[in-house]
């Protein structure tokens, strides 16, 4: 579930804006950021669908999630910047609940959520960050660490970045780093533990129906650890005084434990067992323990007039485990008056399945990896947004020594091909300090 967290997280943070510029011509240094400001960020995300991985391609996708961030950002002197990121995020998932399906309240079944442990998790993240910017703001430098946990995952990040503005600040170019040192805690489905290493769990071979000889060739894995290298390169340019394009292109590096301990996997050539109308699972998902993932993207801004804006982005995604992605994408800020302006978006997103998904009792007992997970399948999805920002730059309200800003609300509805669905509602708020 961290993969939906961290999407959520992302819708989280995309009002969140830097600036910088200077006025050479009276030999004053403008400050980067002039006050200190504080952005409130929260949303409520829901999904659901029949696809889920934790029951090996079926089975409910259930799950609400309600994520809360605060990020302070202060300037140190003219040209240094610190930011601190803290959020925390709490999720009921029907689906992963499903780890341990027999909790005896009623019958096991993948369309129905149990009472176990991973029913619901906490994640929690810090982040700190620093930015330092030329005396001719054509330099900017910026490094972070980041920290995050979770019931089954810990995760220590790191990286760095470095901008140069050129040709009278009409050209930008920029590379980025970052490495992710995460640690998983592996818990695997209920009814595998007793076939474990260690022997741990209960198991109910009296109560086994279809195949009664239910002796799975379960092994544990022998990773724990995942190490992400993330590398990005970009280059802006002004077209012309109402356009401006960006290109950019990313490569990420995974390697460790690539694979979910707890997304079971059914074989067509193994004979079904069961538990009440909980299908026992024969093997968990195993998949290679390398990736490389490589992404070229393009965006161009138009200014029609004072009241429109259009925002466009497409990006073309592949990997080495055969995954290629289309992603378009089409956003309009439209200005109302002097503080209100509406933001209507779309998005389309289309891939191709990975080489080592297949779905539910797809899979042969004779392959050396293999996955359930829809979101490594073919699909095709669709996002509607709509989204409104109110910004009042003479902070007439205020709390306490801070004055309110602006206020941003946006909704997504996302769809796919494959009965997922979600949607999410996130809010903003901005304050700087007087």
């Amino acid at each position: 579930m961290t993969s939906i967290k961290n999407i959520a997280f992302i819708f989280l943070i995309l009002g969140l804006q830097f600036a910088w510029s200077q006025e050479e011509n009276q030999g004053y240094k403008k400050r980067i950021l002039e006050t200190t400001e504080v952005d409130f960020l929260t949303s409520y995300y829901s999904q659901d669908g029949d696809n889920a991985a934790v029951s090996g391609g079926k089975g409910t996708e259930e799950l609400t999630d309600v994520t809360g961030t605060i990020i302070v950002s202060i300037p140190l002197n003219d040209d240094d910047v610190l930011t601190i990121d803290a959020g925390v995020s709490a999720y009921t998932s029907a689906s992963s609940s499903n780890v341990d399906p027999f909790d005896k309240r009623s019958d096991a079944d993948p369309f129905v959520a149990s009472s176990g442990a991973s029913q619901s998790d906490t994640w929690v993240n810090l982040t700190g960050s620093y930015s330092h910017s030329s005396d001719d703001r054509n330099d900017v430098w910026s490094a972070k660490f980041s920290v995050s946990s979770e019931y089954d995952y810990f995760s220590l990040g790191f990286g760095g970045s470095y901008a140069k503005l050129f040709n009278e600040k009409n050209t930008e170019a920029s590379i980025n780093a970052n490495v992710y040192l995460d640690k998983w805690t592996t818990i695997y489905p209920f009814e595998l533990r007793p076939f474990g290493n260690d022997g741990v769990g209960f198991f109910r071979p009296d109560e086994i129906t279809g195949n009664s000889n239910y002796t799975p060739n379960f092994t544990e894995l022998n990773k724990t650890n995942r190490n992400s290298y993330s590398l990005g390169l970009g280059l802006s340019q002004i077209l012309h005084k109402n356009v401006q394009g960006l290109i950019s292109f990313d490569i990420i590096n995974q390697q460790g434990l690539l694979s979910t301990p707890f997304q079971r996997v059914y074989f067509s050539d193994v004979p079904n067992s069961f538990i009440e109308n909980f299908q026992l699972a024969d093997d968990i998902e195993r998949l290679p323990d390398d990736r490389l993932k490589l992404a070229l993207g393009g965006r161009l801004n138009w200014y029609l007039n004072e009241i429109l804006t259009l925002r466009t982005y497409y990006r073309y995604y592949f990997d080495d485990w055969g995954v290629h992605s289309h992603t378009a994408s089409i956003e309009a800020a439209a200005k109302l008056n002097d503080k209100f302006t509406l933001y209507p978006s779309y998005r389309f997103y289309n891939q191709s399945g990975a080489d080592y998904f297949a779905p539910y009792e797809g899979h042969l007992s004779s392959e050396e990896f293999y996955t359930s997970d829809y979101d490594l399948s073919e699909y095709t999805a669709n996002q509607y947004g709509l989204g409104v920002s109110y910004t009042d730059i003479f902070t007439k309200m205020h709390i306490s020594k801070f004055g309110l800003k602006s206020i941003d609300l946006k909704f997504y509805q996302y769809d796919r091909d494959t009965t997922f669905s979600s949607s999410i509602i996130t809010v903003g708020v901005k304050f700087v300090r007087d």
